[in-house]
């Protein structure tokens, strides 16, 4: 069975930091594209950034210059470093990973969430 761990989220004013990781388990053949989402309430859930296997990331624009994805591939783990953090960034943020077990089975496996808020 594979999955993911997140960790990282809490209560942060805004113009604060937090980092976000999230680590995948089990028997994992390979990993591609790595995520965060996320979903405030009553809003449907939004790409944050998003890393694939071979390096390229894209960013929703409004995160764009404060938020920074990284990934470990030797640990099967991504990150999600958030700077500067307003108070419109406050949500669950999940994970998401696209992998593939040992035994050939792909996987669009998604985290538990993890809340973050941001004090205005």
């Amino acid at each position: 069975q594979v999955q993911l761990a997140e960790s990282g989220g809490g209560l942060v004013q805004a113009g604060g930091s937090l980092r976000l990781s999230c680590a995948a388990s089990g028997s994992i053949f390979s990993i591609g594209a790595m995520g965060w989402y996320r979903q405030a309430p009553g809003k449907e859930r939004e790409l944050v950034a998003r890393s694939t296997s071979s390096g390229p990331t894209n960013y929703a624009d409004s995160v764009k210059g404060r938020f920074t994805i990284s990934r470990d591939n030797a640990k099967n783990t991504v990150y999600l470093q958030m700077n500067s953090l307003k108070f419109e960034d406050t949500a669950v943020y999940y994970c998401n990973a696209n992998l593939m077990d040992r035994l050939g089975h792909f996987y669009d496996l998604w985290g538990q969430g993890t809340q973050v808020t941001v004090s205005s």
